[in-house]
């Protein structure tokens, strides 16, 4: 038997140890099959996007984005292939001839040999794969691209470098995005230079003679010195940066802009190195000439020694002996500048603050003729607010259980607030949607899921502050409508919040529906959207995309079936605008003869100079924050925010409209050059739809989380971190998280009317007294819309915070009884607490909360009871009603003068009186003059002053009301 060694042939002819021909051509075919998946795949994902852009009409927004990408991808991908693989050329083109072989040359020259049939498809296939990882690096970065070309000027200059503003939002990014990549292509231009060298024999390490050739010196010097060229552009962009970057002031802050030490050691510092590494630079590129390493090596030396000591020591030496020892004087200026600019960043220029006791009216106003004592206040608690007692965040499960109609139907979990729902009367009212559930599909199969139950039914409105004497909401607007279009309006919801599975509609499998009376029915969707599926290609690519072979063969599908997808509010705005950050609180509203979704859309930057950042996923976050009402943040830290855009999404056919809101947005007018026609003027928004649009709870949590430190608006007062605010937790949640803002019409003092509105709260940081409260105008109607008003609470006396006045209702003795009895009431029963509200009231603070009772053999919330808290008088009945008469009495007699504890609010002054008595007129006289001291002092916000000022007015009240009584003596 012969050995069968290597190069031996086997029984079928082959050589042993390689493969057959057998094995190869099934590798080759398998190879070819997988890029063909590979590439199929990629092809559906692309081509249904192209497909459902232009469904929606918003084709120019993904031709936009494909090409700016495409271009990027084969520009910066073909100068990094093409940087790496001239560099490899170059290199080989130089190796020196083969002479004497020493050791180390004889180990590579095996490496050379292998190489040598493959080169050029080595040096290919290098540059390919770089390219390839550099093109789609660059094409992530279309954004920056975008906006540095189409920029738009700010009009507003920093105060340190004088440039716009628009310099570092949109220019200064994509320069250091540039700049990275010069680095990425130089770097791996020098290792493929350097490893080419070695291996054809231009470097040696071991071997005897010059460690390179001249060829070699010269290419890689050129490299080096391209290198530290790109280091001097760096410092001179670290010079521009240091008006945005972090620079820690405070721990907790994520304070940017330039401090003492950057403005005076770093700035500097930056500077000298930039010109140091020009001139190191140039050292590298006279190697050309000298053909020495001597000049660039000592210049690189003094280069990096000059980055410790310049760039290092020298600043931490100003801080330790300059600025530590009176650090407050020295970043003073700096400190200005941050506040002025984070307060203009986040729309916090024109905010109000003004002093409020927090205190209702004592026994001494009483006696002067105060509202409470007229029989005023209990008009002004209805004039002052319409107090919700239907907590949106509480009676879902209620709206679910009298309201669902069927198990394939459901709310969404928080309900929303409109003041125009329930016939347009202009109340506030709780609104929900009748949305497809798809757990409670009878016998789920992919029929039933995606063909058969494709919507909702429904809008259903109920009181904001009323309920039935069963404690169950007043529906405005309730029952499965009779009729396709109920009261004119469509009322099949195609899109909504919890819309979140793909439906083909229009075939010959019919849509359930309702009818006349209630009755189950058939109907085809009609609207204009979806995908026509008439294609057999497209069929194939929803059927790769989606993962589901069916709809490619399946029966179901006719000639004109379409497929629904993309049909949450929030999924279909963030898609057809990819530029907006999306607020996570999608509202409905009744618009003409449509249910529309309204979606707040923002723009953002990171890098506004010297303004604060914040954390839009932790900022935004509170009680009522989950999966579904999280804020969509195209990116999550930022230090500046606009409500620029209002959109809607129609319930039915799912149109997406953009309209223009702030039309003085930079980053929204540079948005709509990128993508011109997508986003409709201000001026087109309809006035059905204006009443409903409002202020954006997301964008509200934002400046209240800056406000709690930025109402500071001297430095002075900023440094100290005294007057620091924090938002209280939810009292009624269990997880210590944030409480929501709340909406409301209300009636700020100062203000004629009720406005439509958001309100907050704050309490200073680790306590529980009141510290402050927040609203904002939130009718887009209103001329005073945005207007953010903040009335300041004195230190002293203190006023309770959310935690301590739920606690006072918990255990207040004629309320706790009405507690334990609610909990009695059945084996089952529990007491869940509703949105504790809080309103401005003749200078102090009204407390309203509504308790719901889930009793055995009703499992939904249920109004039991309405606890209602002002001064330190706290009442507990079934209505809202019921709790003010009981507390103000119906005829206004003010509780409070029992047990007065504080000074009042602004009072009217005395009216002068018709009497000769001297006493009387001096006794008047007294108290004029308190009652204007008193003014004075508030204005001033000095409280021992106006407590003084109080006491002096009613010492004098009580004496004018002696004198009175007393008849006056006869001359």
């Amino acid at each position: 038997m012969p050995d069968r060694g290597e190069g031996a042939a086997g029984p079928s002819g082959t050589r042993a140890g390689r493969p057959s021909r057998r094995v190869v051509a099934l590798i080759v075919v398998l190879g070819v099959l997988a890029v063909l998946l590979v590439g199929f795949a990629t092809f559906a994902g692309l081509w249904t996007d192209w497909l459902w852009y232009r469904s929606v009409h918003y084709s120019s927004v993904f031709s936009t984005m494909a090409w700016t990408k495409i271009g990027l991808f084969v520009v910066f991908g073909l100068l990094m292939a093409g940087s790496v693989g001239s560099s490899m050329y170059l290199a080989h083109r130089m190796r020196p001839p083969l002479s004497a072989m020493s050791s180390e040359q004889q180990n590579l020259d095996r490496y050379r040999m292998g190489i040598a049939p493959y080169k050029t498809w080595v040096l290919l296939g290098v540059s390919a794969v770089v390219g390839l990882i550099a093109g789609g690096s660059a094409a992530t970065q279309w954004r920056l691209w975008l906006l540095m070309v189409h920029a738009t000027p700010f009009h507003t200059k920093d105060p340190q470098f004088h440039k716009d503003v628009s310099f570092y939002t949109f220019d200064l990014p994509c320069y250091r995005f540039l700049l990275s990549f010069g680095f990425a292509a130089v770097i791996l231009s020098l290792i493929a230079a350097t490893a080419v060298h070695y291996l054809y024999g231009g470097l040696r390490i071991t071997s005897p003679g010059a460690r390179a050739t001249s060829a070699a010196t010269m290419h890689l010097a050129v490299l080096l010195g391209l290198f530290v060229s790109l280091k001097a552009v760096a410092y001179w962009l670290d010079r521009y940066s240091l008006a945005v970057r972090s620079s820690g002031f405070r721990s907790a802050d994520k304070w940017t802009g330039l401090r003492y030490v950057d403005a005076n050691a770093y700035l500097p510092a930056k500077t000298i190195l930039f010109f140091i590494a020009v001139i190191c630079a140039l050292l590298f590129f006279a190697t050309l000439w000298r053909r020495t390493w001597s000049l660039p090596t000592i210049g690189f030396g003094l280069m990096v020694l000059s980055a410790i000591l310049i760039g290092g020591l020298y600043p931490a030496i100003v801080q330790k002996f300059q600025v530590l020892p009176n650090e407050a004087a020295k970043e003073a200026p700096y400190v200005q500048k941050n506040i002025d600019a984070t307060r203009a960043a986040y729309g916090l220029t024109k905010t109000e603050v003004t002093p409020y006791p927090g205190k209702p009216a004592g026994a001494a106003q009483a006696a002067a003729g105060s509202p409470a004592a007229t029989g005023t206040l209990r008009a002004d608690a209805d004039a002052s607010a319409s107090l919700r007692v239907l907590d949106p965040n509480v009676v879902s499960p209620t709206f679910q259980q009298l309201q669902q109609g069927s198990d394939y139907y459901q709310f969404p979990s928080t309900l929303d607030v409109d003041r125009a729902a329930g016939g347009g009367t202009g109340q506030d009212s709780v609104i929900g949607l009748r949305e497809l559930n798809v757990k409670g599909i009878p016998q789920n199969s992919w029929i039933n899921d995606h063909f058969k139950y494709t919507h909702g039914y429904g809008v259903v409105a109920a009181k904001g502050s009323e309920v039935t004497s069963q404690g169950t909401p007043s529906f405005t607007e309730q029952g499965l409508p009779g009729g396709a279009d109920a009261g004119g309006v469509q009322q099949r919801i195609y899109f909504g919040e919890q819309t979140r599975q793909y439906s083909i509609v229009g075939g010959p499998t019919p849509e359930l529906d309702y009818g006349d009376k209630g009755r189950e029915t058939t109907t085809a969707y009609a609207g204009k959207d979806g995908v026509s599926l008439r294609n057999p290609l497209t069929r194939a690519a929803y059927a790769v995309s989606f993962g589901e072979p069916k709809i490619l063969y399946s029966g179901a599908i006719g000639k004109d079936s379409r497929i629904l997808y993309n049909r949450t509010p929030k999924e279909r705005v963030e898609a057809v605008a990819p530029w907006l950050t999306i607020d996570g609180d999608p509202y409905p509203a009744v618009v003409g003869k449509k249910v529309e979704w309204v979606v707040d859309g923002y723009t953002t930057s990171n890098s506004y100079p010297y303004a604060s950042r914040t954390t839009l996923g932790d900022t935004t976050a509170d009680s009522q924050t989950d999966s579904q009402r999280s804020v969509v943040a195209r990116q999550n830290q930022v230090n500046y925010i606009r409500n620029s855009v209002k959109a809607t999404v129609d319930a039915y056919d799912g149109t997406v409209t953009l309209y223009q809101w702030d039309t003085q947005d930079p980053v929204l007018k540079t948005w709509m050059k990128v993508f011109p026609h997508t986003v409709k003027p201000k001026a087109d928004i309809p006035a059905d739809l204006l009443a409903h649009l409002r202020y954006p709870e997301d964008l509200f949590k934002v400046q209240r989380e800056m406000l709690s430190t930025y109402h500071v608006t001297k430095a002075a007062d900023f440094s100290s971190g005294s007057q620091v605010w924090a938002v209280p937790d939810d009292p009624a949640a269990k997880a210590g998280k944030a409480v929501p803002p709340y909406y409301m019409s209300l009636r700020m003092p100062g203000q004629s009317a009720k406005s439509f509105s958001l309100t907050t709260t704050f309490t200073p940081s680790g306590q529980n007294r009141l510290s402050a409260f927040m609203a904002v105008d939130a009718d887009a109607a209103s001329k005073d819309y945005g207007t953010i008003r903040v009335l300041q609470l004195p230190t002293s006396p203190t006023v309770d915070g959310p935690k301590l006045v739920q606690s006072k209702i918990n255990a207040n003795s004629k309320s706790a009884p009405k507690i334990n009895e609610l909990k009695r009431s059945g084996s089952d029963s529990t007491v869940e607490y509703g949105n504790l509200l809080t309103v401005p009231l003749d200078g102090g603070l009204l407390y309203m909360e509504p308790v719901y009772v889930r009793t055995t053999g009703v499992d939904y919330p249920q109004l039991a009871s309405v606890a209602v808290l002002y001064g330190n008088e706290i009442t507990y009945q079934p209505t809202l009603s019921a709790a003010l008469d009981d507390l103000f009495g119906p005829s206004g007699a003010d509780p409070s003068a029992k047990t007065p504890e504080a000074p009042p609010p602004a009072a009217k002054a005395p009216p002068s009186a018709g009497t000769g008595d001297p006493a009387l007129r001096q006794a008047l006289a007294d108290a004029q003059k308190a009652y204007e001291d008193g003014q004075a002092a508030m204005k001033k916000m000095d409280w021992d002053a106006y407590g003084e000022a109080q006491q002096r007015l009613g010492d004098a009240l009580k004496r004018a009301q002696a004198a009175s009584q007393t008849p006056a003596k006869k001359g």
